[in-house]
């Protein structure tokens, strides 16, 4: 009998999630795309499906192994080239990961987040980056930064899976991991031309509400996919994502309306995003109010991290990936120390639970995703500012990303 059979449902919702994740990208365009002013709307849309294209290259040739492969001596930090190539990731299921359904399609699965992670950084960077420079620096910073952390959260041995951090859906490997380096990037780029004396203004709501559809619908497939499984655990993870992502943007709502006596669209949608991100990696973990706090909870941290620290610090976060996925990221991973429930997956108990360590390990694990991140991706920001250049000139600033870079124009009707 074959000890790793494949079980059809458990790959059917894999293969369903996987398509999920893969369409929050191009929803991200769309939400990223309609914050930004109108001669920059292009400029994000490619990048976002570059990312797509060019990330999908990399992964299967070696992101992938250096990510989940076998990395002998350096195993804690990064996988090996074993699988160079997809070699040996086959129809059978592997020993170590998804052991129900067909090891390329755990790959695949994990590709997408290998591909969205990258572009939650466009956020931070958006309407001054070059687009050679950004090619090279994306291609290298998935190299060198996401495939290790994701190597030390989620591999068999990986450093700070051993420590026992815990990470459902990619609190730590995606969300810190992309708002930290969006903030040292959008701080070694310097802020937009005119940032100072007036607004960016948002150029089409619509665009930015459909974009934050797309991506709670995707987020399904995001937490509930990384059960692995058509299971009670994917079930929960579901419910719980459901629970966070409404109980933010409702608060968020509470808090604009308490402060400036209107409630905002663009508000609720920043709120929902946040929970999104927040109960990441706790989804498989905490129970529905732990996920009620997670979501209520992050909105004011975010608000503040938006509203005020900023402003205060003056770094041009431009549509604020740090302000809600990095700090996000960080409330969640904190918050699955607290409430992680054993009674929800026995792998993880929080401090309400009577594990009080289980918040310090959270804690420490951040503080290395945030140190190696952080000088990791300077380090690769000076290279590529060196060799190609990462900050168009100022005529082509002004005259915006869209055409200046990709020789094209959003809207042909002049209003």
């Amino acid at each position: 009998m074959d000890p790793n059979p494949i079980n059809t449902g458990d790959t059917a919702w894999v293969l369903a999630s996987a398509a999920l994740v893969l369409l929050m990208t191009p929803g991200l365009a769309f939400f990223y795309g309609g914050m930004v002013r109108r001669k920059n709307v292009l400029g994000i849309l490619m990048q976002c499906f570059m990312l797509m294209s060019i990330i999908t290259i990399q992964w299967i040739l070696f992101g992938y192994s250096l990510s989940f492969g076998d990395g002998g001596g350096l195993n804690k930090f990064i996988g090996g080239l074993g699988w160079f190539g997809l070699n040996g990731v086959g129809q059978d299921p592997s020993t170590s990961y998804g052991t129900t359904i067909p090891h390329v399609l755990f790959m695949a699965f994990q590709g997408m987040f290998a591909v969205i992670t990258p572009a939650l950084i466009i956020g931070s960077i958006a309407e001054r980056m070059k687009f050679a420079g950004f090619v090279v620096f994306m291609l290298l910073w998935s190299t060198l930064v996401y495939d290790p952390i994701c190597h030390m959260v989620w591999a068999v041995g990986g450093f700070l899976s051993t420590m026992g951090a815990l990470d459902f859906a990619g609190g730590t490997v995606v969300h810190i991991n992309a708002g930290v380096a969006g903030l040292v990037i959008a701080m070694m780029l310097g802020r937009r031309l005119g940032y100072e004396n007036r607004g960016m203004s948002i150029h089409n709501m619509p665009f930015v509400v459909l974009g934050a559809g797309l991506l709670w619908f995707g987020w399904f497939g995001f937490n509930s996919g990384s059960a692995l499984g058509a299971n009670g655990l994917a079930a929960h993870a579901f419910v719980t994502t459901n629970i966070a992502a409404a109980a933010a943007g409702l608060s968020w709502a509470l808090i604009e309306w308490k402060i400036s006596g209107k409630p905002t669209m663009f508000g609720v949608v920043t709120g929902i995003v946040a929970g999104l991100v927040a109960i990441t990696p706790a989804a498989g973990f905490v129970d529905a109010m732990g996920a009620l706090a997670i979501g209520l909870s992050v909105s004011v941290i975010c608000f503040l991290a938006v509203g005020y620290l900023k402003p205060k610090f003056g770094y041009d976060d431009s549509l604020d990936a740090f302000g809600v996925h990095g700090i996000g990221g960080l409330w969640g991973a904190l918050m699955t120390g607290i409430f992680a429930n054993p009674a929800v997956n026995s792998a993880g108990t929080g401090l309400l639970y009577g594990n009080p360590k289980q918040l310090y390990i959270q804690a420490v694990a951040c503080l290395i995703t945030i140190a190696y991140t952080a000088i990791a991706t300077a380090l690769i920001f000076w290279v590529v500012n060196m060799i190609v250049g990462m900050r168009v000139n100022q005529e082509d600033e002004v005259i915006g990303l869209d055409l200046s870079q990709h020789h094209e124009r959003a809207y042909t009707i002049i209003e």
